[in-house]
């Protein structure tokens, strides 16, 4: 997708060098260390090391990124593989562009393909509405994570 901002179009692609990884965790220090003040030590976790990450690409640059990972077991009252959408982060210049939208479509057509029966993930409350356009219902209570408050938000695929 293009903007009149830049009529270029944006791809999304898997992560699959390890310098793509390095764009990938540098668009995350600018949105969750820099912009949210998420300490660095929790923003970089264990889960990086076996997530599938995907890159969004405007004119060669990297402007997002998200990650998918398989959770252990599903949610309480539900059956299945589960999966969880993270990391998700857009550069400022290029929010309100469709990119997370699109970054997230990518993620969810991922998990259809490893047999997922759904999707939990963990929205900061100014993102829900973009979420539940997307699909996804809020379960449960506001809590606190890198001290942000967030909903868990759930998705049947």
């Amino acid at each position: 997708m293009s903007t009149p901002e830049n009529p270029q179009p944006v791809t999304i692609g898997e992560i699959k060098t390890e310098a793509e990884l390095f764009q990938a965790l540098a668009i995350r220090e600018v949105v969750f260390i820099e912009e949210q003040h998420v300490p660095e030590g929790i923003e970089r976790d264990a889960e990086d090391a076996k997530a599938y990450h995907v890159l969004a690409f405007q004119g060669g640059h990297a402007i997002g990124t998200g990650r998918l990972v398989m959770v252990p077991e599903p949610p309480p009252g539900e059956s299945g593989t589960w999966g969880k959408i993270g990391r998700m982060a857009v550069l400022k210049a290029h929010r309100k562009a469709r990119v997370g939208a699109m970054l997230l479509t990518t993620l969810e057509d991922e998990a259809r393909r490893r047999g997922v029966k759904g999707i939990v993930l963990h929205s900061q409350l100014y993102a829900l509405e973009f979420y539940k356009k997307q699909g996804y219902e809020p379960v449960g209570p506001v809590f606190q994570e890198a001290g942000i408050d967030h909903l868990e938000m759930r998705k049947k695929l």
